[in-house]
């Protein structure tokens, strides 16, 4: 991959199906042995309570990438990793057996029908704002707002960081 203009984008990992610590695992090698991404830093682990329907807990993890394509290829090729991985969107805020999310694209602003960045939801997530802390302390969003700022407005108590023992290295 070309070094000369890379984005840098941070993504939201999510699965609560069929081993979902394995499939984070999974997607984040899959991720850095991608032709056209550059996995740079991934973070711990986490274990959520799911939103909407009852269902299992979630583990989560954001991965931060440098890459040539644009937002929208980018979407395609997430997209196309899900599917790898049996990904079936019945029920809005169902279970997945994985979720992969474009949160942060460079400093960009997207809003159209297939793509919403920042991340429309990330800002009220603490399972993907402290993961995002975690690789990136002193982030902001495009409008100016730390994500420090929004992970100490929404607390953390029902997040639980997995031990790396449990799983190895992530990065």
């Amino acid at each position: 991959m070309h070094s000369k203009n890379l984005n840098d984008v941070f993504i939201g990992l999510g699965s609560n199906l069929e081993q979902p610590l394995e499939q984070v695992k999974r997607a984040l090698k899959e991720l850095s042995e991608h032709p056209e991404l550059s996995l740079i830093t991934s973070s711990p682990l986490y274990r959520s309570k799911a939103i909407g329907p009852s269902q299992a807990d979630y583990i989560n993890a954001v991965a931060q990438i440098k890459t040539p394509l644009s937002a929208l290829q980018l979407l395609d090729q997430l997209q196309h990793i899900e599917q790898l991985h049996q990904r079936v969107r019945i029920q809005h805020w169902g279970p997945r057996t994985l979720d992969l999310d474009i949160l942060l694209y460079g400093n960009a602003s997207i809003n159209n029908e297939r793509l919403i960045i920042p991340h429309a939801h990330m800002c009220e997530r603490n399972f993907v704002l402290q993961p995002l802390h975690d690789i990136a302390p002193d982030l902001h969003l495009p409008s100016g707002i730390s994500i420090a700022s929004l992970l100490a407005g929404l607390g953390t108590a029902e997040l639980k960081p997995i031990p790396q023992t449990e799983y190895g290295s992530s990065s």
